[in-house]
C-alpha cells in the first residue's frame, strides 16, 4: 500500500485571490471580458458546440483573468473560471431536493431550463453540508474533519468541484479531491482506513446527476453510516439557504482555499474489486483468463472497469465501447434501463462473440449484464440472478425489492429459484417502495428486528448487499457475477455466461409489460386548492375502493406503495411518483388482451378525476 500511496497522493496549492473591489466598475469588467466571451463555444440546439480552438480560447481567457489576480478579483458574468463572480438571484433551495439527492441545472443552453446550480448556490450547499457534518460528528477543535469530493464525466463537473471545495474549506474542513470517480467509491472513502491516502474521509460528496441530460448535475452525500436520507438533505438545504442569504446581504466573492489535496482513490477502489474476484476463485491471479467480456460505460465514469478490473483478472476486453468520459453522452444515455443503451451493449456482445457484456450508468451505482446469446440480464432478470447467488450463500434470507417487481419474481424467489437450487435455498420476497434508499433502508430495518436480509435491489439496477455495507454499487454487483464465473470455472462446474443464465431458469416472465404515466395537471380547477400529492392520494383511494367490490380482481393484502391488483392472469400497480405530479401505471399480463382488460379497469375507476391526463392509458386500451 505504501508504494500505491506515493502515486495516489499529491498536494495542490491553489492560487490566492483577493476579495472583489466593489468600486471596480461593472462596465469596465464587461468591456474587458467581451472579446474573450465571444471566443467561448456557443450552444446550438441545446448542445455545446466545442471546436478545436475552444480549449485554447478558454486558456487565453483564464490567463487574462489570472493576470489581474494580484490586483483584484473581477467579474465576467458568463465565464466559468476560478475568479468569476456570478450575479446572485434569489433561490428556493428546497426545490433542489430530489429525494435523498440534490439535482439541478448546471449548464445553460436548453430552452426553458434556467441554471439553478450556480457556483454560489453550490458553494452554499457544500458549506451547508460542512455545517451539518460538524454538528453530526461533534469533534473537538483539535481535529479537522476531512471531506472527499468526486465527480462523474459531466461538462459542469470541474466548475462545481471547485465551488464545492470552496464551500467545504470555508467551514474550516480539509478538502480532498478525487476527480473522476464513481459514487460507490466516494462512500468507500469513508470506510477505508489508511492515513497515507487520507482515509477515512469524515464525509464524501459525489457530483453527479446519474443518467439525466448533460446540462443537469447534482450531489450525493455520504458518511461512514451510508448515504444521507431525505431529512438530512432538507437540513443541509435549509442551512445552505441561510448561508446564501449572507451572500445576498454581504456580497459574494470567490475565495480559494489555501490547500487542496488530490488523491487517486479509484486506484484503491479498483484494487479492492480485483482482490474480491481473486479471493472467490481461491486466490488465483487471473481467474477470468480466456473470458471475453465487453464493457459499455456510456461515456460516464465507469470506463475504468475494463482496464483496471477485468484485464488484471485476465479477461479479454476488446470490443468494449464508450469507455472515454464525455459529458455530452454522444452515443446513448448511460442508463441500464434505457432500450437504446441495452441494444448497444447487446450488439457489442454479439459482434465480438463475447462471453458477457456489462453496462453501467453514469456514476456506476447501477449496472446490468448481457449473456453470450444476447439475452439481457437487467430489471427482474438481474434481481432473480442476484437473488439466486445470494440465496446460495444465505439460504432462506429475505430479498427486498421495489414495488414494480413481477409476480413471477416472487414465485421464483420463494418457490422455484432456478435449476441448481433446492427447497432449502428458497427465500422470501419482500416487495417495498420505489426508491433505492427506501429499499436499502427497509432491508436494514428488517435486520434490526431480527429478519435476516442480505440483498436490497431495485428494477432500476440499484443493488446493495449487506456484505458491502448496504452500498448500491453497480461495479460490486457485477463483481458478484464475475465471482460466480470464476468460482464455477475453478471448481470445474461450468464455463461462460451459461453459468449465470442457468441460475435464472424458471423465472416466469410476462408477455406484456408496460409503464404508462398519468400526469396530474396542477393548474386544473379540479384540484380545488389541493397539492398534486393530495390529489394523487385521492385517486389511489378511489381506485382501491372500486377494486374492493370487483370479484374479477384481487387487491394485494400486503402492499407498501400505491394500489397493486391481480387479475386476468396478470397485475397492475398504480402509484404516486416520488417527486413528480405523475401517477405511473405498471401493467404485466400473459397477453396484450389481458393487459388491456387490466387497463380498462383502471380507466373506469379514475375517469372522474378531470385533472388526471389519461391519454397514455386511453391510447393503450383503445381497440
Amino acid at each position: 500500500m505504501a508504494a500505491l500511496s506515493g502515486k495516489v497522493v499529491q498536494n495542490v496549492f491553489i492560487a490566492q485571490f483577493y476579495q472583489q473591489n466593489r468600486q471596480f466598475g461593472t462596465q469596465y469588467q464587461r468591456d474587458i471580458c467581451v472579446p474573450y466571451m465571444r471566443a467561448l463555444p456557443p450552444f446550438h440546439g441545446g448542445k455545446l458546440a466545442w471546436t478545436s480552438n475552444s480549449s485554447m480560447q478558454m486558456r487565453k481567457l483564464l490567463k487574462y483573468q489570472n493576470g489581474f489576480v494580484n490586483r483584484r478579483t473581477f467579474y465576467c458574468n458568463a465565464a466559468s473560471s476560478a475568479t468569476a463572480i456570478p450575479s446572485l438571484d434569489k433561490v428556493d433551495f428546497l426545490k433542489l431536493q430530489n429525494g435523498s439527492d440534490i439535482r439541478g441545472v448546471a449548464v445553460s443552453g436548453v430552452e426553458g431550463e434556467p441554471v439553478s446550480l450556480t457556483e454560489p448556490v453550490t458553494e452554499a450547499i457544500a458549506a451547508g453540508f460542512a455545517a451539518w457534518l460538524l454538528d453530526k460528528k461533534k469533534v473537538d477543535a483539535s481535529r479537522k474533519l476531512r471531506v472527499s469530493i468526486g465527480h462523474d464525466s459531466r461538462i459542469s463537473a470541474q466548475k462545481l468541484q471547485d465551488a464545492v471545495s470552496r464551500g467545504i474549506a470555508s467551514a474550516g474542513l480539509d478538502v480532498v479531491q478525487y476527480g473522476l470517480a464513481s459514487t460507490p467509491a466516494m462512500f468507500n472513502s469513508t470506510l477505508t482506513e489508511d492515513e497515507a491516502i487520507l482515509c477515512p474521509a469524515d464525509g464524501a460528496i459525489m457530483i453527479t446527476a446519474s443518467h439525466l441530460p448533460y446540462n443537469r448535475n447534482g450531489f450525493k452525500f455520504f458518511t461512514s453510516d451510508g448515504g444521507l436520507g431525505k431529512n438530512d438533505i432538507k437540513d443541509i438545504l435549509e442551512r445552505a439557504a441561510s448561508i446564501y442569504s449572507n451572500f445576498l446581504a454581504k456580497g459574494y466573492s470567490v475565495k480559494a482555499s489555501e490547500s487542496v489535496k488530490k488523491v487517486d482513490y479509484m486506484a484503491v477502489y479498483t484494487s479492492d474489486l480485483v482482490k474480491a474476484v481473486r479471493k472467490a476463485a481461491g486466490n488465483i491471479e487471473k481467474p477470468l483468463e480466456g473470458f471475453h467480456i465487453v464493457v459499455d460505460a456510456g461515456n460516464g465514469a465507469g470506463g475504468f472497469f475494463a482496464a483496471k478490473v477485468l484485464e488484471p483478472l485476465g479477461a479479454i476486453t476488446s470490443g468494449s465501447q464508450f469507455l472515454e468520459p464525455d459529458g455530452m453522452f454522444p452515443n446513448h444515455i448511460p442508463n441500464p434501463e434505457d432500450k437504446a443503451a441495452m441494444k448497444a451493449i447487446t450488439q457489442a456482445v454479439l459482434d465480438n462473440k463475447a462471453n458477457l457484456g456489462i453496462i453501467f450508468d453514469t456514476d456506476v451505482d447501477r449496472s446490468a449484464a448481457v449473456d453470450s446469446t444476447g439475452r439481457e440480464l437487467n430489471r427482474n432478470r438481474l434481481i432473480a440472478l442476484m437473488s439466486a447467488i445470494v440465496l446460495e450463500e444465505h439460504p432462506g434470507t429475505t430479498i427486498v425489492t421495489d414495488s414494480v417487481t413481477s409476480d413471477g419474481l416472487t414465485s421464483f424467489i420463494e418457490k422455484k429459484l432456478g435449476t441448481t437450487q433446492t427447497e432449502l435455498t428458497w427465500g422470501k420476497h419482500h416487495r417495498f417502495k420505489r426508491g433505492y434508499k427506501n429499499v436499502i433502508d427497509e432491508a436494514i430495518r428488517l435486520n434490526s428486528i431480527g429478519e435476516e436480509s442480505h440483498l436490497a435491489i431495485e428494477t432500476s439496477g440499484h443493488g446493495a448487499l449487506k456484505e458491502n455495507h448496504w452500498l448500491d454499487d453497480g461495479a460490486y454487483l457485477m463483481v458478484k457475477l464475475l465471482n460466480k464465473l470464476a468460482s464455477a470455472r475453478a471448481s470445474g462446474k461450468g464455463v461462460g455466461s451459461k453459468v449465470l443464465t442457468d441460475l435464472v431458469e424458471g423465472l416466469e416472465e410476462p408477455a406484456i409489460a408496460v409503464e404508462l404515466r398519468l400526469k396530474i395537471n396542477q393548474n386544473h380547477p379540479d384540484l380545488k386548492g389541493r397539492s398534486f400529492r393530495e390529489y394523487g392520494e385521492a385517486v389511489l383511494q378511489h381506485l382501491g375502493n372500486s377494486i374492493a367490490s370487483n370479484p374479477k380482481l384481487q387487491k394485494a393484502t400486503v402492499n407498501y406503495e400505491g394500489v397493486r391488483v391481480s387479475g386476468f392472469g396478470g397485475w397492475f400497480l398504480l402509484r404516486l411518483s416520488l417527486h413528480d405530479p405523475v401517477l405511473p401505471l405498471n401493467i404485466e399480463a400473459p397477453s396484450h388482451e389481458d393487459a388491456v382488460k387490466l387497463g380498462l379497469e383502471v380507466s373506469a375507476a379514475v375517469k372522474e378525476f378531470q385533472a388526471l391526463d389519461t391519454s397514455a392509458l386511453d391510447k393503450f386500451v383503445q381497440p
